[in-house]
């Protein structure tokens, strides 16, 4: 039935009755979850707990791996997903990085599609049983894409196209990247799509020290540029393992200086820092979950377990507020049952 395709993942039924409201019609739910990439594991914690506590989105819209987490729920494979994640171990996450030193990313983004693949298959975005989008950025315009229809492994990939990191996707025509460039925490979309209550979920609050001001800075004396290592030449198989490793070493850096990776990921860390205050303080969200992840670093996928804690523990601070604007929005007096109690 739809409703046990809606809700699912693992929840029984009296975990989705804990509300219990005696309301005309429940408020459609929209969850809007932000892009973070590892930190955004924090995602499934606080998806299980809203769950838990009966409180089920009618409508998810994600950026980045905030698409990957969110369509991953509505396509029933939530579980899958936090298994996989649970799995990654620091030295087997280079194995998912195909890194290219041509074309329009450093990694090709075929292996972590594939793990995608396995899991969703051909599964359209129009054929999910809650309305869904994930949002993206056009290369050449800027424009902010919502990705409604179509394949939902492609829309992830889309999504999570992080510029000079991942190859962009073309789809409909447009060569797509991540959406973190224009809408890091999409509640506009949720919005747009018919949610009356919005849940934002940021994973990117919980950095502090960042965007000050410092009004004086200059070189020290006894600074001195860190000295290269010394290039010796390999012959035979020691020379291909030689080239790897200074591709991972250019890649995530050393020495103290920070690889290329690093110096994108930060920048583009930044510029979605701001531009995440800038949104919400327009269009703030009804409820805002903002999970203690800012110790996680962007690659620290190994880290999934924790992250998910930490997500669940910052939704479960914020079911109160969520139950409390679902029944000041939902008119009390009438035995009909809203969606989260009927099937169809």
């Amino acid at each position: 039935m739809l409703l046990e395709n809606l809700i699912g993942f693992g929840q029984n039924r009296s975990n989705r009755d804990k509300m219990d409201l005696p309301i005309t019609q429940r408020p459609k739910i929209g969850l809007a979850l932000g892009g973070g990439a590892a930190r955004g594991f924090a995602h499934i914690g606080i998806l299980r707990t809203l769950l838990a506590n009966g409180i089920v989105p009618d409508i998810v819209v994600g950026t980045s791996i905030g698409a990957v987490v969110g369509g991953s729920y509505a396509a029933g494979h939530l579980d899958t997903l936090e298994e996989w994640a649970k799995g990654l171990l620091p030295r087997n996450i280079f194995s998912y990085l195909d890194i290219r030193l041509n074309g329009s990313g450093l990694i090709g983004g075929d292996k972590l599609a594939s793990q995608l693949d396995a899991s969703i298959g051909k599964t359209r975005i129009e054929d999910l049983p809650l309305k869904f989008a994930a949002v993206s950025t056009e290369v050449k315009t800027g424009h902010e894409i919502w990705i409604t229809h179509g394949r939902l492994v492609d829309a992830m990939r889309a999504s999570y196209a992080l510029p000079g990191i991942f190859a962009p996707m073309l789809i409909g025509g447009r060569w797509l990247v991540d959406g973190a460039m224009v809408n890091p925490v999409p509640v506009s979309a949720a919005r747009a799509l018919g949610a009356e209550i919005v849940i934002a979920c940021n994973v990117s609050t919980d950095v502090f020290g960042h965007g000050t001001i410092i009004s004086t800075h200059g070189s020290s004396d006894d600074e001195r540029e860190p000295v290269a290592e010394p290039v010796v030449e390999k012959r035979g198989f020691s020379k291909f393992f030689s080239a790897e490793k200074t591709v991972k070493r250019e890649f995530f850096g050393g020495g103290g200086r920070p690889g290329i990776s690093t110096v994108m990921v930060e920048a583009f860390n930044i510029m979605q820092d701001r531009i995440t205050r800038a949104r919400l303080a327009g269009d703030p969200p009804d409820v805002l979950i903002s999970p203690r992840v800012g110790r996680i670093g962007w690659f620290d996928f190994h880290r999934a377990e924790e992250a998910i804690e930490h997500g669940a523990r910052a939704a479960e601070r914020t079911v109160e507020s969520i139950q409390e604007a679902i029944s000041l929005l939902a008119p009390v007096g009438s035995d009909t049952p809203g969606p989260a109690q009927q099937s169809a």
